[in-house]
């Protein structure tokens, strides 16, 4: 008797899931917990085949700039750059492509016809720049409003093509159903894991009771998209309220000052030694503390893992549980709302207890990529039993 072969899956991303930093550490997590949990992935070709030299030449341009033409000039030239990974397609006999964050990546695919088509992403583009979130941030080059009907457009074909999606977070699963009606039964919610080693058992978390500082964690690399400025005028308030604070700082570095900072621009989670000192600010934090628009954000899984409530806004698909895994408030909050809302919690160490505990239990249960993979395992099963039509 034969044996059943091992699912086939082609791993299609415009950057490589070998590169730890591309799409903060996701892109190489999503590829691992397939590759460990869900089949055989083989990872197609990033090449753009003639188009190859413009691709390499967006690279060469500023970072902000080259993200946003580059996906938008794929998303166009689909029927171009394509060629390399529907050559691959012809050759591979793959049961699955598996598409990760590059919705454009997906353009000018063409399946053959036993292969389904799985994508995840914590945001698509015109759901996200209609957005709360989004809206935010505003458009870095206004030319791009030209062509957001296209975009939207090739958004919804291109979303409708596929077989299966796998949404982190109910932000993005309602948005885009609301945009794009007819997606409901192809969309599931299935939030991502933590980006670290998560401590097998990390110590209760506890604060302090003696007059030490209560120690606060903000993780990220753009200091004024994540809220630095409005952390450390909380924190200023709470000090000036009698709170002694420390805050650690990490991934970025703070065009300000303060007594109660202390700065990791850099931490290469790569290197040994300062993962460790990585793993070590989580380990000592009582709380994670970042006033951030946020499609998904990692780093709240990353404090889950460590039994670290988070506080944050309550806005895009943060994985956070209000009440249960932290608090959040809603976007417009006050320094005077988040310092009331910290104090309290300070006030109520079993309250605080309750809710590090509950953190630990949601990153275990669910905010971890074993627990993810094995519920898209599922799902794309159901998608063997169902052959296409």
């Amino acid at each position: 008797m034969s044996k059943k072969r091992n699912r086939r899956i082609a791993y299609l991303c415009d950057l490589s899931p070998e590169l730890d930093w591309s799409y903060s550490g996701g892109n190489q997590r999503i590829y691992i917990a397939l590759q460990e949990n869900v089949g055989d992935v083989v990872v197609l070709p990033q090449s753009w085949g003639l188009a190859e030299p413009l691709r390499r030449l967006l690279h060469r341009l500023p970072e902000a700039v080259n993200l946003r033409l580059r996906w938008r000039l794929h998303l166009m030239l689909g029927w171009l750059v394509a060629g390399p990974v529907n050559k691959a397609l012809r050759q591979g006999d793959f049961d699955l492509v598996f598409c990760a964050y590059s919705l454009h990546s997906m353009a000018g695919l063409k399946l053959p016809d036993h292969t389904r088509l799985v994508f995840t992403a914590d945001a698509t583009p015109s759901v996200y720049k209609s957005s709360e979130v989004g809206q935010s941030f505003g458009s870095y080059l206004s030319l791009s409003r030209l062509f957001d009907g296209f975009v939207r457009r090739r958004e919804g074909r291109l979303l409708a093509a596929c077989d299966l999606l796998l949404w982190p977070s109910d932000w993005q699963d309602q948005g885009a159903a609301k945009m794009f009606p007819g997606l409901e039964n192809k969309s599931n919610v299935v939030p991502w894991g933590a980006n670290i080693t998560a401590p097998e058992k990390p110590a209760v978390k506890q604060l302090p009771s003696d007059g030490r500082p209560v120690e606060f964690l903000f993780v990220g690399r753009d200091w004024e998209a994540k809220g630095g400025p409005f952390v450390v005028e909380t924190l200023e308030l709470l000090q000036s309220r009698g709170v002694a604070v420390r805050l650690t700082v990490i991934g970025c570095e703070p065009p300000v000052s303060a007594p109660f900072m202390e700065v990791h621009p850099s931490l290469d989670k790569a290197n040994k030694t300062e993962n460790e000192t990585f793993l070590e600010c989580f380990a000592r934090a009582h709380l994670m503390f970042m006033a951030s628009f946020e499609a998904y954000g990692f780093a709240f899984c990353e404090a889950a893992a460590y039994g670290l409530p988070s506080i944050c806004l309550s806005s895009g698909g943060v994985p956070v549980i209000d009440g249960k895994t932290g608090f959040t408030l809603p976007v417009g909050a006050t320094v005077d709302n988040f310092a009331d809302l910290i104090e309290k919690l300070l006030d109520e160490p079993n309250d605080y207890k309750a809710i590090s505990t509950g953190s630990r239990q949601y990153f275990e249960s669910t905010l971890n990529w074993e627990s993810w993979a094995k519920t898209s395992d599922r799902l794309i099963k159901k998608l063997s039993e169902n052959p296409p039509v």
